[in-house]
């Protein structure tokens, strides 16, 4: 049951930023999706797709990680939620990365 709250709270907030960035970016009909080392960016994305991808990523991964132990049960110190909440947490973190590096890459132009 934890580990569907978890994903649950994940997949919320992650939806909750891409809303935010939406309305934020509203000018920009492409967004960055990779960067060079140098800075530069390599390849765009539709907007929508660009702020979809993460929580349908988040989605895909952390529903497939809590519907896991349904079908083969964890082994003895295999602890499922703090995998899910390790994961959540990583998650959240390189979206809300990308949303600043598309920030940034942005305001620059």
């Amino acid at each position: 049951m934890t580990q569907f709250v978890i994903v649950a709270l994940a997949l919320a907030l992650l939806v909750g930023m891409s809303w935010r960035a939406n309305a934020r970016f509203a000018h920009a009909a492409r967004l960055p999706m990779q960067w060079s080392l140098s800075g530069s960016v390599n390849w765009t994305a539709p907007r929508r797709l660009a702020l979809a991808f993460m929580p349908l990523l988040a989605a895909i991964l952390l529903t497939g990680t809590a519907v896991a132990p349904l079908f083969t049960p964890p082994r003895g110190g295999q602890d499922v939620v703090s995998a899910l909440a390790t994961m959540a947490a990583t998650l959240i973190g390189v979206h809300a990365l990308h949303l600043w590096l598309i920030d940034r890459t942005l305001r620059a132009d």
